[in-house]
Parts: C-alpha cells; structure tokens; sequence
C-alpha cells in the first residue's frame, strides 16, 4: 500500500473505512502530552446520554451551534491550553477521569489523531494535520494505526448521518 492511494479497511464486520494516511503510520499516546484533551470535545447524540449515566450533564457539557460538546474550563494544573483551559474531564495527573474511571470515552477522543468524514456514502479516514503539529504520539511505538482501526473508530460512527470529526467548539 502507498500513502497516496486510499484503501479500504474492513474495521468492523461489514463496516469499511477508505484510509487515507501512510498505512505505516504508528501512534501511542504519550504521557506528558494532553494536546488533544485542550479542545472542546463533540458528543455525538448517543453519547451524549451516555455520558449522562457518568457524569453530570449541565456541568460537563454545552451547546454550540446545535451540537453538544464537552466543555472546555479553567483547570489549575500545568496540562492546559495557552488560555488555561482544557476538557472538563481532565485531571490534574493528565489523565482522563471518564477513561480512568468508567473505561469510556467519546468516539472524538477515540478517533484522534485521526480525521474521519463522511464522503460519497463512506467513512475517509486520514490524519488530521493539527496532529503532525502538536501531537507526540506520531510514530513513537510499534502499534500499526491502520491495524488497530476498530480501536480508533467506534461501530457506531457507520450509523450516524455526519460523523465528521473536525468540528470544534
């Protein structure tokens, strides 16, 4: 396989996705980075309730422009964004607390550092490019990404009308 043409992957029983990243592409998250916990994250509707059976709505989440999102708060610990601020549900360790304490998390924080889209009936897959920028994680362990794509992208993002992942708060 080459990186410049897209293959299709089976990632769940009869659930294809076209990848369109370096299929020797390796990622691992790394413990001194948060990067990607520094954003507001997307909350698909099912999640939504689902994180609804973990943890408080009204101080977890908000509304912007008709999606729901974890929000994004003020923490006093040094795994913040410049503005100081990171997911609500990081800890002052650089943990997740929903990961660390309820083994879950939303398909957004599964599917990074990927970029997944909705395209022509399909699931592209490719690597968002913000993390080449900022993410640590790139190419640092053994743990082939495109053999490991069902851990990246939840059953579910098959069933939803835009599981576009690049919107932001």
């Amino acid at each position: 396989m080459s990186a410049d043409i897209p293959v299709r992957v089976e990632v769940h029983p009869n659930r294809e996705a076209v990848v369109e990243f370096d299929p020797d592409l390796t990622f691992e998250c790394v413990d001194s980075c948060t990067w990607c916990c520094h954003h507001g994250v997307l909350l698909y509707d099912r999640e939504f309730f689902e994180l609804g059976d973990r943890a408080n709505l009204d101080e977890a989440t908000t509304r912007f422009r008709g999606e729901d999102f974890v929000r994004r708060e003020e923490k006093g610990h040094e795994h913040t964004a410049e503005d100081g601020q990171a997911c609500h549900f990081l800890c002052e360790d650089g943990l997740c607390e929903l990961h660390a304490e309820h083994d879950w998390k939303p398909a957004r924080c599964s599917v990074y550092p990927l970029s997944v889209r909705w395209e022509d009936g399909e699931i592209r897959v490719d690597v968002r490019d913000s993390a080449w920028e900022h993410c640590e994680g790139m190419n640092v362990s053994e743990r082939k990404v495109i053999d490991n794509l069902d851990a990246f992208l939840p059953e579910y993002l098959w069933e939803l009308p835009n599981p576009d992942s690049e919107r932001e708060l």
